[in-house]
């Protein structure tokens, strides 16, 4: 268990070195230096971004300040997607520190929704935790846990605690012998040359025979493109937390170890880049 516990923090300790800028044409009263911040990959950014918006607000008139909101080369970030999703789809073959754009006008009500609180936050990263737990065991568990429990999970993502947090979602992540595995795999699939948000159905970890299907599996029936066929030319890169895994690697152990909090796999499927 040690290191199981080894990758899980690795994963939860993975921070994204970023470069806030004001868009150009925001109304200030004097110049705006950027400001550097770490970005935590497992969490979301109206969740990390309060120091940002402090910084920035110095040099603007209230009047002239909306909701913040982000953007990387034209593209506006949703806040609802964790912090190293998005840098894995928009950004993962590009320079760091990561560049993003922040704006206070013209908020682009058909891209992203609006965060008026953290409650709102918190109320989208239990749903997903639901959801997922409805996939690998009916519900069953986060249905069985007490109210301090569910807390206890979003105070450990807010306040960045490892050992709080992981306290409680262990039991999330747990299964008896004779199942094998989870129901199903809680997963999403992103690819950013598609208009579809992102891919999820019903996937099971292990064949009707019992055999652990792997990350290839999921991919050939999802989205064959992403295999490289043994005599192809690679087209697409499979990131998940910013590595690629080995297309041989069961789902079951990525569902366990390279999780987001919300207790989702999420995979980008990103073009090779071109140059």
């Amino acid at each position: 268990m040690a290191d199981d516990k080894d990758v899980l923090r690795d994963v939860w300790f993975g921070r994204i070195p970023t470069s806030f800028t004001l868009y150009q044409d925001e109304i200030t009263e004097r110049e705006a230096d950027p400001y550097y911040l770490l970005l935590p990959r497992v969490s979301y950014l109206t969740l990390v971004t309060d120091k940002v918006k402090k910084h920035f607000q110095k040099v603007m008139k209230q009047e002239d300040m909306g909701e913040m909101w982000l953007e990387y080369e034209g593209t506006s970030l949703k806040w609802h997607y964790p912090i190293g999703l998005l840098f894995d789809l928009h950004a993962s073959n590009t320079a760091l520190p990561w560049n993003i754009t922040v704006h206070f006008q013209n908020f682009p009500e058909k891209d992203l929704l609006h965060c008026t609180s953290n409650y709102v936050i918190e109320a989208h990263f239990m749903s997903c935790i639901k959801e997922a737990d409805a996939l690998k065991h009916k519900g069953q568990v986060i249905n069985e846990m007490q109210r301090k429990d569910h807390k206890q999970l979003w105070m450990g993502l807010q306040n960045d605690k490892f050992d709080q947090f992981w306290a409680i979602n262990r039991k999330l992540m747990e299964y008896s012998v004779e199942e094998g595995g989870f129901r199903y795999i809680p997963f999403r699939l992103y690819q950013t040359t598609s208009d579809r948000p992102f891919i999820q159905k019903l996937f099971r970890p292990v064949t009707a025979e019992g055999q652990a299907h792997t990350l290839g599996d999921l991919l050939k029936e999802m989205f064959p493109a992403a295999v490289t066929p043994d005599d192809g030319e690679k087209k697409y890169q499979v990131v998940i937390h910013g590595i690629e895994p080995m297309l041989e690697t069961p789902l079951q152990w990525l569902s366990e170890h390279l999780s987001y909090p919300d207790n989702f796999l999420h995979i980008s499927v990103i073009p090779m880049p071109t140059d």
